[in-house]
């Protein structure tokens, strides 16, 4: 496997299902020349085929979007004889993004509405008869002058600090919420409008309000909580609906319309040690919502890593409502994200005991190695895009056994013919206990000491998926090992693998990145004198910390990483919060700052001997390139070897969502780095 694989490879990014549960839509992203196209599909999942003509993505499985355009967000209508979804278009950028309707009877999709700023999201009322849709809206925030295409503005005033975010830039409008009725010519009505944004809309059952997350503080941009509101379908004053001590996202009505359940954090100013979980409360405010299982210590959704969900589509993990009496979620558990059902009493909406993977394996109730990214529930279906063991993505539905039944070979025919990783799984002593790790050899390896490079995963809170990443296996191919451990302050272990890491970054999780690679050595599969290490984000941050404060290592590869604590507090665009979450410290105070100086990877410069290779978007807004231009230029006064590479254009997650030319770059100087300090 080489970095050109890039170029072949399809990425199913969403999904949603027919209220009867007899069919889905997916969408497929993949690469023409340097830039993506993504279709949509129907798939059959009663058994009959969905139309004549091949099966391309599996039995009875169609196309039905094609062209030069980027096709997101296919939803099915309540009667299930209607799609629609958001188009843009790739090679034309100036166009404004539309979204359309697509009639299955009939095939040819029409623009319902066009909107120039871009549409983010959309959703049938239960009728099937309009749409609601979320879409950046006028006034301007920021701009100071007339705005004007491919000319920049006079200036922006800024008197918020949430006047950026990565992936977007600058965020000179707040996304509001819409509704249009599906006709030809119809005229879309604005239902929000203030200082604040709107995501995650949902309606009621009976079609007359539709709930949506918004943080309407006074001061949501410096002490964010978000929470559950409500507005009427023909419009007025939105209003609360559900609201949490931290944060609250992803509203799910019950089917009588009763309930509202949301996923979120009942604490205030949360640390990352809480985990987020299922909360449930009546839809008339009339006693605040509570949490369906608070000794959980899992997260609630999706907090894996692989690049094999292709980043470029948020995740959806419920809650969705699987009749009155459950709701079925994804949670996260060492690394492997798979559908849980919560019980609910109907008639009041609390627990109605503990909460249980709906998965298992081959029958039986057992570890399922899934990484899973959307979750649909319809007429007593459960879907889900996701990987099981080291298979990319596909649609898969849950058999009345448990098990995973993949519906699509869309997202893995790529890999045909292709070398895979053997993946092994293994759990190395540590400070604070077992260390999980995957390990990830060349097929035919057996137990001989091969070179070997640490991957490093980002967040903190994240924690490495069964189905390696591109990398892993590009690696792999050139006859590395790959070590992929989640180190203390890894998601999906429990509280108790999180707090200790809080406001040490670079102590007890470096230490587990050594204590990983010591076990390694030690049961004689990696070579201790060709080691490496690679990371991205925190990972990044985690490769300058261990060139910095060892020498173990003979070649070092950095993306988008944090050598400065102190500045990145204020450049980055959630630096704040984040270093308030993780406990970092402050530049508000002198006792702050030594903190953060404290978990700088630029504090211990002279001491980086280890050629370290630096790779960075040039438009990240969460890591930006500032930070990373400190430690590169201190390192050339040095004399070290160093190579600093940028980006231009690109966003934090460049590395799976970049432009395919720079992809396929950054990987083959990541590969001829270690090669040419290691020999693989």
């Amino acid at each position: 496997m080489t970095p050109a694989v890039v170029r072949r490879q399809v990425v199913l990014e969403d999904h949603d299902l027919a209220p009867n549960g007899a069919a889905a839509v997916v969408v497929s992203r993949s690469v023409h020349g340097d830039s993506y196209r993504s279709h949509v599909w129907l798939v059959p999942l009663d058994g009959s085929p969905a139309a004549t003509g091949g099966d391309r993505g599996g039995p009875g499985v169609r196309a039905l979007t094609r062209g030069d355009v980027r096709d997101t967000a296919a939803r099915m209508s309540p009667d299930g004889r209607r799609v629609a979804f958001i188009r843009g278009w790739p090679n034309d950028v100036d166009r404004p993004s539309a979204i359309l309707v697509l009639d299955l009877d009939s095939g040819e999709p029409w623009t319902l509405v066009t909107s120039s700023h871009g549409v983010s999201e959309l959703a049938w009322s239960p009728d099937g008869r309009r749409l609601a849709y979320v879409a950046a809206s006028d006034p301007l925030r920021t701009i100071i002058g007339k705005e004007t295409r491919g000319r920049s503005p006079t200036g922006r005033r800024i008197t918020r600090i949430d006047w950026r975010w990565d992936g977007h830039g600058h965020l000179d409008r707040w996304d509001h919420l819409w509704v249009v009725a599906v006709r030809e010519g119809a005229r879309p009505r604005r239902l929000t409008r203030g200082d604040w944004g709107v995501k995650e809309a949902a309606w009621s059952p009976d079609g007359t309000t539709i709930a949506f997350v918004a943080d309407r503080g006074p001061e949501a941009d410096l002490h964010p909580r978000p929470a559950i509101h409500a507005v009427a379908a023909v419009g007025g004053e939105p209003g609360e609906l559900l609201v949490l001590a931290g944060s609250a996202g992803h509203p799910a009505w019950s089917p009588d319309g009763r309930f509202v359940a949301c996923i979120g954090v009942d604490v205030p100013d949360p640390l990352d040690d809480i985990s987020p979980t299922i909360f449930v409360g009546p839809a008339d405010g009339s006693r605040p919502a509570a949490a369906l299982a608070p000794a959980l210590d899992r997260p609630v959704g999706a907090l894996q890593d692989t690049d094999l969900n292709g980043w470029s589509s948020d995740s959806r993990p419920g809650p969705a409502w699987d009749g009155p009496g459950r709701i079925v979620a994804l949670v996260t558990d060492r690394g492997r994200a798979v559908p849980w059902a919560f019980p609910v009493e109907p008639a009041t909406g609390l627990a109605a005991g503990e909460p249980a993977p709906v998965t298992r394996r081959d029958g039986r109730q057992a570890v399922v190695d899934g990484a899973c990214w959307t979750l649909v529930v319809r007429g007593g279906t459960v879907s889900v895009l996701g990987t099981l063991d080291d298979r990319p993505q596909e649609l898969m539905t849950v058999a009345a056994d448990g098990s995973f039944r993949a519906r699509t070979a869309i997202g893995s025919a790529w890999r045909r013919g292709l070398l895979v990783p053997e993946m092994r799984r293994l759990d190395a002593p540590g400070g604070g206990g077992p260390i999980t790790c995957w390990l990830a050899s060349p097929p035919g390896a057996g137990e001989a000491a091969l070179p070997m490079v640490v991957d490093v995963h980002g967040g903190p809170l994240g924690a490495w998926a069964p189905a390696p990443s591109l990398e892993v296996q590009m690696l792999v191919s050139r006859g590395y090992r790959v070590l992929l451990p989640d180190i203390r302050g890894s998601a999906s272990y429990g509280a108790d693998w999180i707090r200790p890491q809080l406001g040490d970054t670079g102590g007890v999780d470096a230490a587990d990145v050594h204590a990983a690679v010591d076990h390694v050595v030690a049961i004689g599969l990696a070579d201790a004198s060709r080691l490496g290490v690679l990371g991205l984000s925190y990972g990044g941050f985690m490769v300058d910390w261990l060139v910095a404060t060892s020498d173990r290592f003979r070649a070092a590869v950095s993306e988008n990483g944090v050598a400065n604590q102190v500045s990145t507090w204020a450049n980055s665009d959630s630096g704040p919060e984040y270093c308030r979450s993780a406990f970092m410290g402050d530049t508000l105070t002198r006792a702050g700052v030594e903190k953060l100086w404290r978990q700088s990877p630029l504090a211990h410069v002279a001491e980086i001997r280890t050629p370290l290779l630096m790779l960075q978007a040039e438009a990240d807004r969460r890591c930006p390139a500032p930070d990373a231009e400190q430690l590169f230029v201190a390192l050339k006064v040095l004399g070290r070897e160093v190579e600093y590479v940028l980006y231009p254009d690109e966003y934090h997650v460049y590395a799976m969502t970049g432009r395919p030319d720079r992809r396929v770059d950054r990987m083959t100087r990541m590969l001829d780095w270690f090669d040419a300090h290691m020999g693989s």
